[in-house]
């Protein structure tokens, strides 16, 4: 049985990623292609991790969410980052294990992971 204080911090850790699925218009969205391929190659763990890592760096300017077919379903798990003024830049073959890479480096400064992008997996 869970103490009270366990409790408190398992909620306060869900407001946490709850929060990162929230947004307004100015905000970076990290979107993560959730359809059935999209999960069959390992999606969920990348968002759950996006999820994490954003919350873990109380990132408050980043939405993490999910959407469907994105339509590659080749290169899948697909990850798509919009950020206000910028073109969008379109991830592919994702893993748990790039997420904080893509963190750290696209969304906290700005400078797109081009390596783990569509435009060097189709060269």
């Amino acid at each position: 049985m869970k103490s009270l204080q366990d409790l408190a911090a398992i909620r306060d850790k869900m407001k946490q990623t709850v929060a990162t699925r929230e947004s307004s218009e100015s905000d970076t969205r990290v979107v993560v292609g959730m359809a059935t391929c999209g999960i069959a190659a390992g999606a969920r763990p990348v968002l759950n991790a996006f999820s994490e890592e954003v919350a873990r760096r109380e990132l408050h300017d980043i939405l993490v969410t999910q959407t469907g077919c994105i339509g590659i379903c080749q290169f899948e798990p697909v990850v798509e980052v919009y950020r206000p003024g910028e073109e969008k830049v379109t991830y592919v073959n994702m893993t748990a294990d790039k997420v904080g890479r893509v963190v750290s480096e696209h969304l906290m400064n700005g400078k797109p992971v081009t390596e783990y992008t569509i435009g060097a997996a189709t060269r």
